[in-house]
């Protein structure tokens, strides 16, 4: 059986599938942070990652010609532009004789430029162990779910579903059962998720997980491998619209003993219901179907037990909390910018979500956002934080205003935004690279969710940007959330002007108390979690309690429309105010 990485499959394979070829040669090799970055843009990088402490540099030329000194001139400029040291040069059809003399003379002022060929690709995979070694073993809930998972697919049942809270693991869940499964008899899978961004990550994070000859496929708007090809892999990671149209053209899937479908609570829709009874996924006749999500809402009424079944395991972010599953939280919500005199103002359908926002909050507050965080810098060892901003303006203020201050290194961070505005791949690529390795304490980001932020040591999270999607903002907070070594716990400063926040902070406070909250007993969260109501000086305790009987039902607030009218106002004021 052949190597993932062969000569046949580098020569006559795209491009793309040619640098995630060596990326993942460069996985199996132990390489750290391996970041995928060539596009328009790039400035002469491919590939980043990380071995031994330093910051290696790949450029990928899948040519049908040598490569020559013009491309060495690139390597190079990029390894200045990305802070690199190894830069790698790596031809699918060699170097001429002028670069690899030049080569010698780099070599010899002290510059370890490398450069691989098809045949040097091919010697470092067939050195390769059967199986990567992995530094990680299962947490005891993961592995509770593992082997739902096994048992029930060994059962013959045909259907199952994984709910995890973000930071949970539960994409290494689906690895590990995978695995686990390939072990006793070789299956093949597909995996599909809603968008190109996720179908790479899912096909990165599989890498460990699979043996050397196990092949994989990404099918998607960018690349559209043969009917062969999709035959042959063991593993075909797949962009929804891409298979709902091959599907909706009277063509036929190959067969897949397993289909995952990633961040399933989007199943419902046409697309999803055009695959799934195309390979009656989950039916008694069809594959395996193994649903993942870790926000099971859905504004419908669709229910994902129709399709997957009930959870096999369901933990969320509380559970996840209350168990150590998660970093110790510290959530601090702030109450300083509210017009507490505006309030006699609202009467009637004037208590809905979008009146009350505009009455009782004053504008942004970011000069009192970057004093609060320098204060609470010290208070973490090595501190680590990402400011969520609403727009790339707000991102830039808050990057310069952190940095007039000179306690860290901040760092704007945004993808491209509807008006056309982007930031520089290059650049972009940089700074995540740098935040990872320490470099940049601060990310300033907008809109930046799973794009590669994902640095366990993270211990400082800042909102400044109002969501209305509880998806959302899990996903936010769960960047905080990640174990890692020496973090006792992730300080959250929110800052968002919007009542339905201050519902799901209470919402939050009392799911975590192992008591709720009675008259006259207000809850109180013993550490390591505590959420509380605070001005910038300290507790607002007074607040809290006035939000408590103004937002009796926290969930219809959380849930409720713009213009929904809700809300019942107090008899009285914070301080005996009316």
């Amino acid at each position: 059986m052949s190597i993932f990485i062969n000569e046949i499959n580098l020569r006559f394979g795209t491009w793309q599938a040619f640098e995630r070829a060596v990326s993942r040669l460069l996985a199996h090799e132990g390489f750290e942070g391996i970041r995928l970055v060539g596009q328009s843009g790039d400035r002469g990088a491919d590939v980043l990652a990380h071995r031994a402490g330093k910051r290696w540099l790949f450029q990928m030329k899948h040519w049908k010609n040598k490569v020559g000194l013009d491309v060495a001139d690139q390597t190079l400029e990029a390894m200045r532009i990305y802070r690199a040291q190894v830069p790698v040069i790596v031809a699918l059809n060699g170097f001429d004789e002028k670069l690899k003399e030049h080569q010698r003379a780099l070599m010899s002022r002290g510059i370890p430029l490398q450069l691989w060929d098809t045949k040097a690709l091919v010697t470092r995979a067939g050195k390769l162990q059967e199986m990567p070694v992995l530094d990680r073993k299962p947490r005891g809930y993961q592995e509770q779910a593992i082997r739902a998972a096994i048992q029930t697919y060994n059962k013959g049942e045909k259907r199952a579903l994984i709910v995890m809270a973000t930071g949970l693991g539960k994409t290494f869940v689906a690895c590990e059962t995978v695995k686990r499964i390939n072990a006793v008899s070789p299956v093949r899978i597909l995996v599909i998720a809603h968008t190109n961004e996720l179908v790479y990550q899912i096909e990165k994070a599989f890498w460990p997980f699979l043996s050397r000859q196990q092949e994989t496929t990404i099918w998607n708007g960018y690349e559209q491998p043969s009917e062969e090809r999709l035959e042959k892999s063991s593993a075909v990671f797949a962009c929804l619209n891409t298979v709902a149209d091959y599907v909706q053209r009277g063509k036929e899937l190959p067969h897949f003993d397993i289909i995952i479908i990633d961040e399933c609570h989007h199943v419902g829709g046409q697309m999803y219901s055009t695959v799934l009874h195309n390979t009656m996924a989950g039916s008694e006749n069809g594959p395996f179907l193994l649903g993942l999500t870790a926000t099971p809402w859905r504004p419908d009424d669709i229910d994902l037990a129709d399709y997957f079944g009930e959870p096999l395991v369901r933990v969320d972010i509380v559970t996840g909390l209350r168990n150590g599953f998660l970093s110790n939280v510290d959530y601090r919500m702030y109450t300083d910018n509210i017009n507490w005199e505006a309030l006699g103002d609202l009467k009637g359908k004037k208590f809905s979500p979008r009146q009350i926002n505009r009455t009782l909050f004053i504008t942004e507050w970011d000069d009192a956002v970057v004093f609060e965080l320098k204060r609470v810098w010290q208070e973490q060892h090595k501190p680590r934080a990402i400011v969520f901003c609403g727009t790339i303006d707000h991102a830039v203020t808050m990057r310069d205003r952190i940095n007039s201050l000179g306690f860290c290194n901040a760092s704007a961070i945004y993808s491209q935004t509807s008006t056309g505005r982007t930031m520089d791949p290059a650049e972009r690529n940089r700074v995540l690279c740098d935040f990872q390795d320490g470099a940049i304490d601060v990310l300033c980001a907008v809109d930046i969710l799973n794009e590669g932020v994902d640095v366990p040591d993270v211990n400082i999270i800042v909102f400044q940007r109002v969501t209305h999607s509880r998806r959302i903002f899990i996903q936010q907070l769960g960047r905080g959330l990640r174990l890692s070594k020496d973090k006792e716990k992730v300080i959250v400063l929110d800052f968002v002007s919007d009542i339905r926040r201050f519902a799901a902070g209470i919402d939050l406070k009392d799911g975590l108390s192992e008591d709720g909250p009675t008259p006259g007993n207000p809850v109180r969260i013993s550490l390591p979690h505590k959420v509380t109501f605070r001005k910038a000086g300290g507790e607002d305790p007074q607040t809290e309690s006035f939000l408590r009987q103004w937002l009796e039902d926290v969930a219809a607030v959380e849930g409720a429309g713009e213009d929904t009218s809700m809300l019942k106002f107090p008899p009285e004021l914070p301080g005996g105010r009316q």
